[in-house]
């Protein structure tokens, strides 16, 4: 089991790339897409409390944004998902 993330994983892991460097969503391994990333939230406080059930801890949360298509070839080897 991966184990999970906080946000100072993720920022630990990115700092060693350049700012400017486009960050794509790679999903589904068997049938790897790739996609832009859409909003960041944080629950529960950007949500609206309209009567929704509240995360049981804050969570940080990446929506999807459009998907820009196949994940390269090479994206996949990267990320061990080669078969």
């Amino acid at each position: 089991m991966e184990r999970i993330k906080t946000v100072g994983d993720l920022l630990a892991e990115l700092e060693c790339y350049d700012l400017d460097t486009p960050i794509r969503l790679a999903s589904q391994p068997g049938w790897p897409f790739e996609y832009t990333l859409g909003g960041v939230a944080l629950t529960p406080d950007d949500a609206e409390h309209n009567g929704t059930t509240s995360t049981d801890e804050p969570v940080v949360w990446i929506g999807e944004g459009r998907q820009v298509g196949y994940l390269p070839g090479i994206a996949a080897n990267a990320l061990g998902w080669s078969q």
